[in-house]
């Protein structure tokens, strides 16, 4: 029995070495638990046989008419297998803080949608219509403050996939998109529907994960080719995955750690280890406190709020791969890569 755990004990630490994990310090946000705290729980109605649970964090004070932006928020792998964890896994809850808050102009929805993991989906085709029933769902309940003109999508790895998957199937519904070390390389057919959406791509160029040089590098040159907005684009790449204090982050998969301090440092300067470019290949310098929350609210859409036609729009009849349907792989690539997210979802859900 010894022996056996022993073993255990072993692999988990040649995994993490493996996958970057480390245990460095870091000292997390002292509010971050009281903010993680506001999130509200709620659930969409069932479509196409499932229903999306969420945690959302509401900007209205009483008596308020003020219009809001909707961010939606995607986890990744592993990060949904319990409601709440949507919310815990990351630090997307300094988004509600009132600095982040005010970055909106007058405030922001954080609405943290949960793939229905203890069935065994992390994001995939079978939860598009459901995500779109949901969030269509919160629109109609928060109406009074809701500027449907700014519904913005993004999330990290799985979600980072499914905000592409949001994104092609429904473009009139988002006026911007933020992927992150995005678990899916769509094609340049696929990409070529949201030729008029700007996209901010955040990845690590050593992510052991999603790989740069194969998966996001050649997503982004593809959505540059087809884009109508390129200089509108962002694509930010970390050398080293690190928290804001430069404390390199668990694993160098983790660049969504960039995404959640708005792509500043904790002294409000560069992002530690980060560059950024736009769609037409030039630098772009980030001057605090104009980060990708600024980006993000300086685009709007003609979304009306009324719900879309059910189906899958533009991914209707699409494979429902993870990773590269581009790829002269056929299929080999996708199944490895599910089999490594499937391995470290698991480790990080042991080591946590």
């Amino acid at each position: 029995m010894k022996k056996t755990f022993s073993k255990i004990i072993a692999l988990v630490l040649a995994l993490c070495c493996l996958f970057g994990i480390s245990a460095q310090a870091y000292t997390i946000p002292a509010d971050i638990d009281t903010l993680r705290d506001s999130f509200i729980p709620g659930e969409g109605p069932v479509e196409d046989g499932y229903s999306v649970d969420y945690r959302y964090f509401s900007p209205v004070k009483k008596n308020d008419s003020t219009k809001y932006p909707l961010v939606v928020w995607l986890h990744g792998m592993g990060d949904g297998s319990k409601e709440g964890n949507q919310v815990t896994k990351s630090h997307v809850a300094l988004w509600a803080s009132e600095d982040y808050q005010k970055r909106f102009g007058k405030g922001a929805f954080i609405f943290c949608a949960r793939s229905r993991e203890e069935l065994g989906i992390c994001w995939d085709n079978s939860m598009v219509e459901p995500l779109r029933a949901a969030i269509e769902d919160f629109i109609a309940k928060n109406k009074a403050n809701i500027d449907t003109t700014k519904v913005y999508v993004g999330g990290y790895s799985m979600g980072g996939k499914m905000t592409f998957k949001m994104a092609i199937a429904y473009p009139e519904m988002f006026a911007a998109a933020f992927p992150i070390c995005p678990a899916w390389a769509p094609s340049t057919a696929l990409l070529e529907k949201i030729k008029d959406m700007p996209v901010w791509i955040t990845t690590c160029q050593k992510d052991p994960i999603v790989n740069y040089g194969i998966c996001v590098e050649p997503t982004w040159n593809k959505l540059c080719s087809v884009s109508d907005v390129a200089a509108k684009c962002r694509f930010s790449t970390l050398s080293t995955a690190c928290y804001g204090d430069g404390t390199k982050a668990p694993s160098n998969h983790h660049a969504w750690y960039a995404v959640n301090n708005d792509m500043f440092s904790d002294d409000k300067g560069v992002y530690p280890k980060m560059t950024t470019v736009n769609g037409k290949g030039e630098d772009v310098k980030l001057t605090y406190p104009n980060g990708i929350i600024s980006w993000l609210i300086s685009h709007k859409s003609d979304y009306s709020g009324k719900p879309l036609a059910d189906g899958m729009g533009n991914l209707e009849g699409a494979a429902n791969t993870d990773i590269p349907i581009s790829f002269e792989f056929d299929g080999i690539f996708d199944i490895i890569m599910e089999i490594v997210n499937m391995i470290v979802g698991l480790i990080k859900s042991f080591i946590k």
